[in-house]
């Protein structure tokens, strides 16, 4: 099945902990149906300091639920996304606006 989420889609989280974030996804794994988005699900991971970089608490985006995100529309608003084909070209559009998302 075509991918409705994208690597740097926005994006808003619709349930959870941080519902209601918006950001843009930074990685996408489909076989496990999560994203990682900037800024969302934040944990604090503890890092040993090396010789190349300091250790101490980091902040880091931990993946999210594909069915927890919806596409941001040009309203920014939240919309689903649909296929169809233009000439001999499937294109994802947002089904609030119609508009085609990719360019």
């Amino acid at each position: 099945m075509a991918a409705k989420l994208r690597k740097g889609d926005k994006v808003v989280v619709l349930a959870g902990k941080d519902k209601g974030k918006e950001g843009t996804i930074a990685s996408v794994d489909p076989k496990a149906g999560k994203a990682v988005v900037e800024g969302v699900n934040m944990a604090i991971r503890h890092t040993r300091q090396t010789q190349t970089s300091q250790g101490g608490r980091l902040p880091k985006a931990l993946p999210i639920q594909l069915s927890n995100l919806a596409l941001l529309d040009a309203n920014g608003k939240a919309t689903r996304v649909g296929f169809r084909m233009e000439g001999d070209k499937k294109v994802r559009f947002a089904k609030t606006t119609g508009d085609v998302i990719d360019a």
